[in-house]
């Protein structure tokens, strides 16, 4: 597809000024992100959604880089924070493999609902994310309980049934 350029002017309808919003936020904050671990900068955001909550990203933390720049301390430079930049950069690169799991299964969900497909719960458990799973193993758990408790009551069901038929060798 090709891109259109967005006129620059505020958003009229609210709803779709909120979604922006949220797009463009999660957008500013993953540059911000690949900027310090390019450059070794640290580097604090602080953005005002137009409801007025705040919302916020720094590296290493807000705190520290506002505090720095408040103080007048100079910048110390990227040594330090090597440790803490590959292992942010490892945990970023994992929420983002579980955000495409975590996408794939609701897209499967969604589809399968569409077409009557099979339930995603019965689609390849590769494409859960960890809450899809969390779900299905307590919904295990439960059926596992259930399935122990209906049929003991079967066997109960039959004893007495054969107690009154006068079959005593059961």
């Amino acid at each position: 597809m090709v891109r259109t350029k967005i006129e620059m002017k505020k958003i009229e309808s609210e709803d779709s000024r909120q979604v922006t919003f949220s797009k463009r936020r999660a957008g500013l904050f993953k540059k911000a992100s690949e900027l310090s671990i390019l450059c070794g900068a640290e580097i604090a955001i602080v953005v005002f959604s137009p409801a007025g909550k705040a919302f916020s990203f720094g590296h290493p933390n807000v705190d520290s880089v506002v505090d720095s720049f408040l103080a007048g301390k100079p910048y110390k430079g990227a040594n330090g924070n090597q440790h803490a930049v590959k292992k942010y950069s490892k945990v970023l690169d994992q929420l983002t493999t579980e955000s495409k799991k975590s996408d794939a299964a609701r897209k499967l969900r969604k589809t399968s609902l569409q077409n009557r497909q099979i339930p995603w719960w019965e689609g390849p458990i590769e494409n859960l994310g960890f809450n899809e799973l969390q779900l299905l193993l307590s919904s295990y758990n439960r059926l596992q309980q259930n399935v122990g408790i209906r049929s003991k009551e079967e066997m109960y069901n039959n004893y007495l049934r054969s107690m009154l038929n006068g079959n005593h060798n059961v």
